[in-house]
């Protein structure tokens, strides 16, 4: 049978703490009296105990302390600031990319590329036309379909069914 009282400064005292503490708790929300009014000693105990801050709470101070909501709760706060403080420390020294500079710097790589290799048929091809002895209007229609081919395979390993940003294709 639940240990029941009607008074708020017995149930402090029977739970070892002030009645202010009771007081704040109900107001805070972490405890709550019964539907006829009484304070369920046991139920309060264990919800106070379940919610209080290890340093500052009498109920919170026993053994298993370390394994309340509470003190679960401010280990992940803790773990979240210092989280926090090393990106921010990364960021200080310059250990962190911006993803759109990042995304600037590749799509300018890559462009630069495609350019170079665009332009390649037409700087090369009368020279390896001279040495095949063939003709180098052919030779350079050739190298460009077959560069136009990797390039186009590239694009498509790289950013499979057009997913690139919303980019139009280009012809």
């Amino acid at each position: 049978m639940p240990e029941l009282t009607p008074s708020t400064r017995e149930a402090a005292r029977r739970l070892g703490v002030s009645d202010t503490a009771i007081h704040k708790a109900e107001r805070a929300g972490r405890i709550a009296r019964e539907p006829d009014g009484q304070w369920d000693i046991d139920k309060t105990r264990r919800r106070l105990t379940e919610t209080a801050d290890p340093a500052r709470s009498p109920l919170a101070s026993g053994a298993g302390a370390d394994g309340t909501p509470f003190a679960r709760l401010k280990v992940a706060q803790l773990a979240l600031k210092v989280e926090a403080q090393r990106l921010s420390l990364d960021e200080t020294k310059r250990r962190l990319l911006d993803v759109t500079e990042a995304n600037a710097a590749l799509d300018e790589i890559g462009s630069t590329m495609r350019d170079a290799l665009l332009n390649w048929p037409a700087r090369v091809s009368g020279l390896i036309a001279a040495e095949l002895n063939v003709d180098p209007h052919l030779l350079q229609t050739v190298l460009q379909s077959h560069i136009n081919d990797l390039l186009t395979e590239a694009a498509d390993r790289f950013d499979p069914a057009g997913l690139g940003g919303g980019r139009s294709p280009q012809p």
